[in-house]
């Protein structure tokens, strides 16, 4: 190992040391009875709420930085692709047709309604792009990839992100303690459809499908499976970054704006992985024992996905949305309101 890539990852270990602490801190809160047994909320909510107060109080500390975007990025992004360990290849089919529909007329109509949704507001151009793709999409991974063609300024990405990672954390809290019912109470599919259709963030569209789970179990639901398929729907969007990106460049090119070269992989490889892990777990080749057995290997990537999210609340500042005004939030929402509706309404007409 060379001393530079030595030299980057004990730098990572402080903050990735701080978002450990956040993950053990948010696993303790969620076992208690207030928080298990009343409330619902999982680590998965706990933990991002933890960190975004923390931020709001106290400054990240420099020597934390990069072990918090390691915390964000490759662990979250591993601890997504090893959701497909609890996945088979024949729950991926059984998705269907309808629900393929229903994701993608959200996310592209998304899309183009977030942009003209920015444009009527009155935000700044670039971030405007930013923000409809970040929007429809995946949130940040999203826009820092769209920002690869947009090239705005550093702080329109930083903005885009906060105001998408802070709507997606307010979907986090309503979405399983509101909009539960308008599924009938018991259907974990259509919740999961529509939580992978509309929530913003990955990591958050598990985390409303993992609080869903927990209240339809305590409803008596047997096996919920919200969370597995809001995970397979979202990454079905997820399918859609390339063609828009390149589309975004294409389209600022054609309009003589300076534009990038796109710099994003025609499929996430943590999509990949995610296909990977659930074929292996269909065709049966993950020990049932050993160290590698299939139950410590979820519970590895319970824990990385908490970690994960850690970093996500440590990097969302709520003073820079208070510092930009109302607009780039109001955009943001609109554009999230009408995605949810859209996706609703195709969900209740169509499947």
């Amino acid at each position: 190992m060379s001393s530079s890539r030595f030299a980057t990852i004990t730098g990572m270990l402080p903050g990735l040391l701080v978002a450990v602490l956040f993950a053990w801190a948010a696993m303790e809160l969620a076992a208690l009875p207030l928080f298990h047994d009343q409330l619902h909320f999982g680590a998965l909510l706990l933990v991002i709420l933890l960190g975004m107060t923390w931020r709001a109080v106290f400054p990240v500390p420099i020597w934390a930085t990069p072990g918090i975007e390691a915390a964000k990025k490759p662990i979250l992004r591993w601890a997504v692709a090893g959701l497909g360990l609890r996945l088979s290849l024949g729950q991926i089919v059984e998705i269907g047709l309808p629900a393929l529909a229903v994701v993608s007329i959200g996310t592209v109509a998304a899309v183009f309604l977030g942009w003209k949704i920015a444009q009527w507001l009155g935000v700044d151009h670039k971030l405007g792009l930013l923000l409809g793709v970040g929007g429809a999409i995946c949130g940040a991974s999203a826009i820092v990839a769209a920002d690869t063609v947009v090239q705005g300024e550093k702080k329109d990405s930083a903005l885009a992100i906060s105001v998408i990672t802070l709507l997606g954390t307010i979907g986090l809290l309503i979405y399983p303690q509101f909009f539960g019912p308008m599924f009938g109470g018991d259907d974990d599919f259509g919740f999961g459809v529509w939580a992978g259709a509309s929530l913003q963030e990955t990591a958050q569209v598990v985390a409303a499908g993992d609080a869903i789970d927990a209240n339809l179990s305590a409803a008596g639901v047997a096996n919920p499976q919200a969370k597995e398929v809001a995970t397979v729907v979202k990454l079905v969007r997820i399918c859609w970054l390339a063609p828009i990106v390149f589309f975004l460049g294409w389209s600022m090119r054609k309009h003589h704006e300076k534009a990038g070269k796109a710099k994003v992989n025609l499929v996430p490889w943590f999509l990949v992985m995610f296909v990977i892990f659930a074929a292996l777990n269909s065709l049966g080749w993950i020990p049932e024992e050993g160290p590698l057995r299939l139950s410590n290997l979820k519970t590895i990537d319970s824990w990385l996905m908490v970690i994960g999210m850690a970093g996500v609340g440590l990097e969302t500042s709520v003073r820079d949305l208070l510092k930009a005004g109302p607009r780039p939030v109001l955009a943001g929402a609109i554009q999230w309101v009408l995605l949810a509706a859209i996706t609703y309404g195709l969900i209740v007409l169509i499947m």
